[in-house]
């Protein structure tokens, strides 16, 4: 898995992909969808059109570690790991209370930037040497690169890596280890972050 984006003339960001590429990328940015969850149901046609902009999201942090890497506490973790000096219970307190204002926008914008690359990919048609050229403009580029950070935090959730200890655990797994290709994918997916933050 080699293609890095490269810059485009006039903006934006081209990368050329196989199709087990498209294949991968597109499974990860679905199983995000599923992850992160239907969005709000569409609103009746007489429904209030203010109600949307004061709905409330949950206040508890979620129990799934990969959730809680998307969606983590504002304020610091109670364990007095956030702000010096502040009550652990207060800590709790203003973390449920930003959660419920803010996480059912934050829930949109990372199923909106997963939508967005599935859709990129699902126009992809490789060519007869197996490659597909992705073009992407406007606001796809910062689209990609949301969905790029939210898939390296996911894999790195479920590996158990946190960037204190990421080289030791990725580059002394032996090949047999089942967590390999999980590892490859989340150094692919660093790549690939990395050269569409170059190209912007």
């Amino acid at each position: 898995m080699g293609g890095t984006f490269e810059s485009l003339k006039g903006g934006g960001a081209a990368i050329a992909l196989d199709e087990i590429e498209i294949s991968i990328l597109r499974s990860l940015a679905v199983q995000m969808l599923e992850l992160i969850g239907p969005g709000e149901p569409e609103p009746a046609e007489d429904a209030d059109p203010l109600a949307a902009l004061f709905a409330e999201g949950p206040s508890e942090p979620p129990s799934d570690p990969a959730l809680a890497r998307l969606f983590p506490d504002a304020y610091g973790a109670p364990d007095g790991a956030g702000d010096k000096g502040v009550d652990p219970e207060e800590l709790v307190a203003r973390s449920a209370e930003f959660r419920r204002f803010t996480e059912n926008d934050l829930r949109a914008r990372k199923r909106e930037d997963a939508l967005a690359v599935v859709r990129s990919l699902d126009g992809l048609t490789p060519a007869g040497d197996g490659a597909a050229v992705l073009e992407l403009s406007g606001e796809l580029p910062l689209r990609w690169l949301g969905a790029l950070n939210d898939l390296r935090l996911t894999i790195a959730a479920r590996l158990g890596i946190t960037e204190d200890d990421e080289s030791a655990v990725l580059f002394r797994l032996p090949d047999e280890d089942p967590r390999k290709p999980m590892v490859m994918a989340y150094l692919w997916l660093g790549g690939l972050q990395e050269t569409l933050i170059e190209t912007l």
